[in-house]
């Protein structure tokens, strides 16, 4: 059984990322592979953290990585090649040394499936390092906390 979902703690993009689903991301049913969404996922992350003026680049600038800790996704109904889709992200839990992300794609207002990634955050030594408070509060959607 699955937990219900938190509500977001920090911004969510309010114009989701867009997706246009490639003939290489299907199988030969014309049916999106299943590990063509966390692909997607990682696409979506990226655009919500340079929404937040918080680009991915910057922060392993500044020394860290989020590296991936957990990934889940369910999937509902099936995504076919030229779909237009939507995916909606949002920072659901933001602490010192851990992200959570959720993630919603969507054709149209149809559901097709929902993720989950959890991210630690380490130095480049890969040690589990405390984020600075300045993007902490951009993710928690409290800038200048």
């Amino acid at each position: 059984m699955t937990a219900p979902a938190s509500p977001p703690v920090g911004p969510s993009l309010n114009a989701p990322t867009v997706i246009r689903v490639r003939y290489a991301e299907t199988d030969a049913m014309g049916v999106v592979h299943h590990a063509t969404y966390p692909v997607w996922f990682e696409v979506a992350r990226t655009d919500l953290m340079n929404a937040l003026g918080l680009p991915y680049r910057e922060v392993e600038a500044r020394g860290y990585y989020l590296m991936l800790s957990g990934l889940n996704v369910e999937y509902r109904r099936a995504a076919r090649y030229d779909d237009t889709l939507h995916v909606l992200t949002r920072v659901t839990s933001v602490r010192s040394r851990t992200l959570t992300f959720t993630y919603e794609v969507r054709r149209g207002d149809e559901l097709l499936a929902k993720g989950e990634t959890r991210h630690i955050a380490t130095d480049h030594a890969y040690r589990p390092a405390r984020l600075p408070d300045d993007v902490l509060a951009s993710l928690s959607g409290t800038p200048g906390a």
